[in-house]
């Protein structure tokens, strides 16, 4: 099971993340001014350029801002989006987008920066629930906005972000086929969705029922079906922006795991996804999950960057 965001090992060399913060942002660099945008429009004319900047990076802002334009604002949750945007010498240097009730979403920040945002949201009296960024950044924002506002942070889940490199196909493949899920499957997809989003715990969640008939209608979701044709795990991409696609919502029923489904299922949109133009596939996983960052390192997938995401008390 992924969560719905190079080498190996961590220790030999920087995230991608890394790198950009160290030569774009040092802590001595100048804040610039964060501004609040005027809804998605304003927020996407402004910001849009620089997510384009970064699409790997910046997968989640693109994609979340395309299904937000797409499927409407309040596709995630009843309360208003709010977007904002760091300038900095007439250059948009970093992002933030929220769609409450869920987290705040940073793109990567340096210390100062991240202070300078923290005070702003808390003197608008901006409730938060908690942050996911990478690492640093979410780590940067943590100590900020305790220091402004008091409130007590406690990591929720560390995630790893995985492009993928050459795709190498399971083999053997467990018996089965792959077919792309359709209007009969929906009711099958809303109860692994909602059994998918309880396990994960973190992300930006949408409605079920919502997500599923979005996911058939843009044939987003492939199952891989037993040779009885009972489906046995499933796998989605989201909509390609700015070339990239990311895989999300891969799930195997706990009772059918260990069999193969999940690198099948996954192997096969992720070639979809290529052949149907998309220069990068991207995936999240938690790092808590060995299973998981060991079966999409298997098939081809290799890290680009930590995330991290924190509940706020």
């Amino acid at each position: 099971m992924d969560t719905d965001p190079g080498n190996d090992s961590e220790a030999d060399s920087k995230t991608d993340s890394e790198a950009d913060t160290d030569s774009e942002a040092g802590t001595g660099s100048p804040t610039g001014a964060w501004c609040l945008a005027h809804g998605l429009d304003d927020f996407l004319l402004r910001a849009g350029d620089f997510l384009r900047s970064r699409p790997a990076l910046h997968t989640v802002p693109l994609t979340v801002t395309e299904t937000l334009r797409t499927r409407g604002s309040r596709v995630y949750g009843d309360g208003e989006p709010e977007f904002g945007v760091l300038e900095r010498d007439g250059e948009v240097r970093a992002a933030f987008f929220r769609t409450p009730p869920h987290w705040l979403n940073l793109t990567a920040l340096a210390p100062g920066e991240a202070d300078a945002l923290a005070a702003l949201l808390a003197g608008l009296g901006r409730p938060l629930p908690g942050v996911s960024a990478d690492r640093e950044t979410a780590a940067a924002f943590v100590t900020a906005w305790q220091r402004h506002t008091g409130a007590t942070a406690v990591l929720r889940q560390r995630q790893r972000l995985y492009r993928l490199g050459t795709l190498t196909a399971p083999r053997p493949l467990p018996p089965g086929r792959p077919r792309i899920a359709v209007r009969a499957d929906h009711a099958l997809l809303v109860r692994w969705h909602d059994a998918f989003a309880e396990e994960a715990g973190a992300g930006t969640v949408r409605d079920s029922a919502e997500w599923a008939e979005a996911r058939i209608d843009s044939g987003g979701i492939t199952l891989w079906e037993a040779p009885d044709g009972t489906p046995v795990a499933m796998a989605g991409t989201g909509p390609r922006v700015a070339g990239q696609v990311r895989v999300a919502g891969v799930y195997t029923p706990a009772q059918l795991r260990g069999r193969g489904y999940a690198g099948a299922v996954t192997a096969e949109v992720s070639r979809a996804a290529l052949a149907a133009g998309a220069s990068e596939v991207l995936l999240f996983t938690d790092l808590a999950n060995p299973t998981s960052n060991g079966l999409y390192q298997r098939i081809g997938y290799r890290p680009v960057a930590d995330f991290a995401v924190y509940d706020f008390a």
